[in-house]
């Protein structure tokens, strides 16, 4: 019968062992299943940022350019609860207005562009989903 060959255990590896005898990876969330949203090399770098926004909500904590792209992004989620056309248009007109500002002023030494909202188009669309 063949002899087992002797196997090295890492430093690293045993701090893992260690650690999930302790139970410390026990209860964690997503436990027990599969990651998700890993992306794949090449499609989007950010992948992670992009959760990490999405699950925390951490809206307030993005630089301008972001917060308004994110704005624009989700307009007619914030047109839902509004009653008349002229708070919704006043809503996307001084988003327009901020969009533009935060265009002018680069971030880090880059200039990040976002296009302006078609107001026409904008409440037209804000229409239909009342309807």
């Amino acid at each position: 019968m063949p002899e087992e060959p002797l196997r090295f255990e890492s430093w690293i590896d045993r701090q893992i062992r260690e650690a999930t005898e302790r139970g410390e990876f026990s209860n964690l969330p997503g436990e027990g299943k599969p990651l998700t949203d890993l992306g794949r090399p090449g499609e989007d770098p950010d992948w992670w940022a992009r959760r990490k926004l999405a699950k925390e909500d951490l809206r307030g904590a993005m630089p301008g350019p972001l917060a308004v792209r994110r704005e624009k992004q989700d307009i007619l989620e914030t047109l839902a609860d509004v009653r008349d056309e002229a708070t919704a248009r006043a809503i996307v007109e001084d988003l327009n207005v901020r969009i533009k500002q935060t265009n002018l002023t680069p971030i880090a030494g880059r200039t990040i562009i976002t296009g302006l909202l078609d107001v026409e188009q904008t409440l037209e669309r804000w229409r239909s989903g009342r309807r």
